[in-house]
């Protein structure tokens, strides 16, 4: 979240902010937030000045004591004072607990260079790269070509869990760790810490690290416990530093997590009935980075060359879109996607998010490092570094052949023990 002694001191470049990303909702509020937040001040006044008026009057009492006089009008307003500090309390936790509550809906603010848009059809495509392949005879859906080959369980899937989740099989499901072992191969030399973490997070962690409408629309929540499955390690990552103070020589930390993420992918989208793009449990590499304010936006692209780098290892057509401010979330202050280029449909898929978060999460769970005599608010920035189910997707639908099978990414088949093609499996 913002700090709130910047919202006092920026209070119009937040309000601007909320007009760029077309948050006509909480400027309805802003100004209640403005106003609270001036009570609150007040009322702390109060208290400390209540606080302060108690000492003096002790020693007044003490004073007329010593002097001989009557000290019973002091003494009433001593006896007094405790059940005023006690209410002037009590209204200040209540309002100071609405003040953060406002503040944990106020997005982050926007870097100078996320371009001005309603919705995703305004998103700037920065650059394009790879090879489109040229076919001459009529592509197949990635689901049906694992499902021929089989290699793809939907039915069974959907019977035993729902829409959403899938059975994936044989050499499909080596093809899937070798996106995981290449991704990591490929962060480890770039001196990322491997992590595999929790796969479960209490509320309090989890609301430091996301949009708390994600809890209705992406979360599973796992009955009577305080517990929500993970949507990305990116979440347990971030949250693993909450409470903590680093030094500044510490920084950067770079983390690279391996986990099921679970989503309950609600909206009008959809999920996959017969695929793996859009689905309930998939697996991801992710990248994560605790570092100085100063040097985050060198890190941001540096996260987003990492991920490209994937991508044209593995051979695949794909372009770089930054995100307008109509269609980014509320906690990143910039965010790149990259997108898989689907010769089907001969379009271009989102397969990586790349966020600089600044401040945000680390204000949110308090996560620090000093700075000479200064605590300073780390930042944070993520990435996906492979969602190994986009890129199935996009390898099925890119290597296909004719014959229905599909060839194999070179930068693969050393993790495959030389395999250079799926074939049809024979069930034994």
């Amino acid at each position: 979240m913002l700090d709130i002694k910047y919202v006092r001191e920026h209070t119009q470049e937040v309000r601007k902010n909320l007009e760029k990303r077309r948050n006509a909702k909480i400027l309805d509020w802003f100004d209640d937030l403005v106003k609270k937040d001036e009570e609150y001040r007040k009322l702390l006044q109060d208290e400390q000045s209540l606080r302060k008026r108690r000492n003096e009057v002790t020693d007044e009492i003490r004073q007329l004591k010593k002097e001989g006089k009557d000290a019973s009008r002091a003494m009433q307003e001593a006896k007094d004072i405790p059940g005023k500090v006690k209410e002037a309390q009590e209204k200040t936790v209540k309002i100071k607990e609405e003040v953060d509550r406002y503040l944990m809906h106020i997005p982050n603010m926007l870097h100078e260079s996320v371009p001005y848009g309603k919705d995703s059809s305004e998103n700037k495509v920065m650059k394009e790269e790879g090879k489109k392949k040229k076919f001459d005879f009529k592509l197949k859906p990635h689901g049906e070509i694992a499902e021929s080959l089989g290699m793809a369980n939907f039915d069974d899937a959907g019977k035993n869990s729902g829409h959403g989740f899938y059975y994936l099989l044989g050499d499909l499901a080596r093809t899937e760790l070798a996106l995981q072992r290449l991704a990591l191969d490929i962060l480890i030399e770039k001196g990322f810490t491997l992590v595999e973490p929790p796969l479960m997070l209490r509320r309090e962690p989890y609301e430091g690290v996301t949009d708390l409408a994600d809890f209705e629309t992406m979360m599973y929540k796992i009955e009577n416990e305080d517990l929500y499955l993970i949507a990305t390690s990116e979440h347990p990552i971030a949250a693993m530093l909450k409470d903590k103070t680093m030094n500044e020589k510490e920084l950067p930390k770079k983390y690279a997590g391996i986990s099921p993420c679970f989503r309950k992918e609600l909206g009008s989208h959809g999920v996959d009935e017969r695929g793996f793009f859009r689905v309930h449990h998939f697996n991801k590499v992710e990248m994560f980075i605790f570092c100085r304010q100063e040097d985050s936006w060198k890190m941001h692209e540096e996260l987003l060359s990492i991920a490209e780098s994937i991508f044209k290892k593995l051979e695949l057509p794909y372009r770089v879109v930054n995100i307008c401010t109509g269609d980014i979330g509320i906690v990143a202050a910039k965010k790149y996607d990259i997108e898989a280029f689907m010769p089907r449909e001969e379009e271009y898929k989102e397969v990586v998010s790349c966020s600089n978060c600044t401040a945000y999460q680390a204000n949110r769970l308090n996560i620090r490092y000093q700075k000479g005599a200064e605590k300073m608010p780390v930042h944070t920035l993520n990435s996906t570094a492979i969602a190994t189910s986009r890129a199935l997707r996009a390898i099925l639908e890119n290597y296909q052949n004719k014959d229905g099978t599909v060839d194999i990414p070179k930068v693969l088949q050393p993790y495959m023990n030389g395999l250079k093609r799926l074939e049809k499996m024979r069930m034994h």
